[in-house]
């Protein structure tokens, strides 16, 4: 009896011990619930296409550690480090982009796999059924996953063609009450001109989606950048591939990147 009283006792500290962490990291968060945009290029690492798997598992310890300070995480992954629909000549559009979907998923299953492996409850939802790997995306079971504290990635983009991961993002960033898109680049924050090819480029702190469309700058395609600005859902741009702990700086709402954000 009093050793079961003792352990008893023990558990009940232990429980008030995780109650005061989870409070406490809580209190270091900005934001509750983010998409993060993550592009197929960012998994490839130095190779020109296909998967890096060291990156990915570096990738995937700072999403690890963003989530155990209590932030809820969505995720958009793209395909362009396998196939580029837009880019392709001499097939159909809409079948390439059928085809860059298709390329989404291994990202996911490589992402969810990482994951999994650092002990992240994760799950991967499909735009497109394929009910013998991925969970078909339902927004009530989305929001349910999240609510649980499992990780999910939505993959295959909206599910139509001629729509980008980056519409994608900003579309399931509505759905899911996303309080911020995490849009992690190659490069840290939104430039006025191409910074790997001209010196003086200049990089701005805080940016307007007008001003984003109207100058036409190619952080994200318009059509998300529209439905961003209606939708009040702020943007955060920044590097991520050359410093992933960035992700976990601008969960807690460190000053980093640039911010796009219509006032």
């Amino acid at each position: 009896m009093a050793v079961r009283m003792v352990q008893k006792y023990a558990d009940t500290i232990r429980h008030r011990q995780k109650l005061q962490l989870k409070r406490k990291a809580r209190g270091m968060l900005k934001y509750k619930r983010i998409l993060i945009k993550l592009s197929g290029e960012a998994l490839a690492g130095d190779k020109p296409s296909g998967l890096d798997f060291d990156t990915v598992k570096t990738i995937c310890t700072a999403i690890r550690d963003a989530k155990k300070l209590g932030v809820e995480i969505a995720i958009v992954v793209g395909g362009g480090n396998f196939w580029r629909g837009r880019d392709n000549n001499g097939m159909e559009r809409s079948r390439a982009d059928h085809v860059g979907m298709l390329a989404t998923v291994m990202n996911a299953l490589a992402i969810c796999d990482a994951l999994e492996q650092l002990d992240v409850p994760v799950r991967v939802m499909t735009a497109l059924q394929m009910q013998q790997v991925a969970e078909p995306y339902i927004r009530n079971r989305a929001i349910r996953h999240l609510e649980k504290g499992r990780v999910i990635i939505l993959a295959c983009g909206t599910g139509n063609p001629y729509f980008s991961t980056d519409t994608a993002a900003a579309l399931r960033a509505a759905e899911i009450d996303a309080e911020i898109i995490f849009k992690a680049t190659l490069v840290d924050g939104v430039y006025d001109k191409d910074p790997h090819k001209y010196a003086d480029a200049k990089r701005y702190d805080k940016l307007s989606f007008t001003t984003v469309l109207n100058d036409k700058l190619m952080v994200i395609d318009s059509t998300a950048a529209s439905m961003c600005r209606d939708n009040k859902i702020p943007v955060l741009v920044f590097d991520l591939q050359n410093d992933p702990r960035n992700l976990v700086r601008a969960v807690k709402g460190d000053d980093i990147g640039t911010i796009i954000v219509e006032e």
